[in-house]
């Protein structure tokens, strides 16, 4: 439950996620639409009040003008000066008006109205402040009604991709799974989106490689079984062979072809999957140092801790016996084997692992590159295989100061 609510919270603080593109592009497009609904909303609101505001003054204006011929006098709420600009708009002669509005002084404007009136210009002005305040609220009502849209929509948006990004993160989750070596993990999309078009492209894509490595498989397996027989009698004929150079020779090779069948039939029974560990108590120190003195090979071994694990004493000491020949058959000596705590390290002086083989780890009838020697490419491979088998973990890197370094993890036999 933590790790799930961990990654949730992981997911929504990453601003790179799809989530939040989606939510990003939602927002941008209403933001879009607000402006110009904004905009024309404003502008409407303007005209309105010009429109307004100009029928006041007009209508002002025809009572002074009203009173002025009937009376001889304008009366009251004439304006003692006409403004040029008002002035040069009445350039249509007598018995024609104008209107200005005036916005000289900020935050106080007003619309002026003037007619000439047997020669005499008659001019009043009407007071829009309270239209231009009107006019701000009502901008200021459609800015903050934009803003809570905004995150109205980005929250909505962003649980409504939820359910995308589930669905993502599940195709995503079952290809890791296939990368991790589960072949049986399949997505099984429904509906007829983008969303299943990769989720049914994955599980046939997985259908496809499952087909292709089962038959690689059976096919090593077959391969291997089938050279057991002649091979067992070849291993017969050559020691029948009378002693000489040549047979030394023979019987090497017989020997190297021997070993060869054996670590093919091993790892057909780990491509399987069927083979099962029989977990005991062990002292880690004793199987590490009787499994490079079987070797024959003089490596260095030192102990230091060395903790009781856990673990298949027969596979374990298989797993030390490959990296010790791998060392010294694609290494340089001296090689060093060391024990601490739950961990063995087998260390050599060559020039390392080559980094295809660090980047995407150990394959059969892989070496890498030609410094590192020649072989088959199967120690590495049975290694990492039965060290998945009890538990274990093998980690390949370099040494300080040069060399190949492989260390395997033992489980603890108090973490059981």
């Amino acid at each position: 439950m933590r790790r799930r609510l961990a990654a949730v919270l992981r997911a929504l603080l990453t601003w790179r996620s799809l989530r939040w593109q989606i939510a990003g592009l939602a927002a941008a497009a209403a933001s879009v639409v607000a402006l110009v609904i904004g905009v024309l909303v404003h502008q409407s609101a303007a005209a309105r009040a010009d429109e307004v505001g100009r029928a006041r003054a007009l209508e002002a204006l025809d009572t002074v003008a009203e009173t002025y011929l009937r009376t001889g006098s304008p009366g009251a709420g004439v304006a003692n000066s006409v403004p040029d600009p008002l002035r040069q708009a009445l350039s249509g002669g007598p018995g024609t008006s104008a209107t200005w509005y005036d916005t000289t002084k900020p935050g106080a404007p007003w619309m002026w109205a003037a007619e000439e009136v047997d020669g005499v210009v008659l001019a009043v002005r009407v007071d829009m402040g309270t239209d231009l305040r009107s006019l701000q609220t009502e901008d200021r009502f459609v800015v903050k009604a934009t803003l809570g849209t905004l995150v109205l929509v980005i929250v909505v948006v962003a649980l409504l991709t939820e359910l995308i990004n589930r669905r993502l993160r599940r195709v995503a989750g079952t290809a890791l799974r296939i990368a991790g070596g589960d072949l049986d993990a399949r997505i099984r999309a429904r509906g007829g989106d983008e969303i299943a078009d990769i989720g049914t492209a994955v599980d046939s894509m997985a259908a496809s490689l499952q087909h292709r490595l089962l038959g690689e498989q059976r096919f090593t397996a077959d391969v291997a079984h089938e050279l057991r027989t002649p091979l067992a009698g070849l291993v017969t004929a050559a020691e029948l062979l009378p002693e000489s150079e040549a047979t030394d020779l023979v019987r090497d090779r017989v020997r190297v072809l021997r070993l060869l069948v054996e670590d093919l039939l091993e790892i057909s029974r780990l491509d399987a999957g069927g083979e099962r560990a029989e977990l005991t108590g062990v002292p880690l120190g004793e199987l590490v140092t009787q499994a490079v003195s079987r070797t024959g090979l003089d490596a260095v071994v030192e102990t230091t801790g060395a903790a009781v694990v856990r673990t298949d004493p027969r596979r374990a000491e298989r797993i030390v016996t490959n990296l010790v020949q791998n060392a010294f058959r694609h290494g340089g000596p001296p090689v060093e084997v060391t024990v601490s705590g739950p961990l063995v390290h087998v260390r050599d002086h060559g020039p390392g692992f080559p980094p295809a083989l660090l980047a995407e780890g150990p394959q059969r009838f892989r070496t890498g590159t030609a410094e590192r020697g020649r072989g088959h490419g199967l120690g590495l491979t049975i290694a990492l295989g039965q060290a998945q088998v009890i538990g274990a973990q093998l980690f390949l890197g370099h040494a300080a100061g040069g060399g190949a370094l492989a260390t395997v993890r033992f489980p603890p036999a108090e973490n059981r």
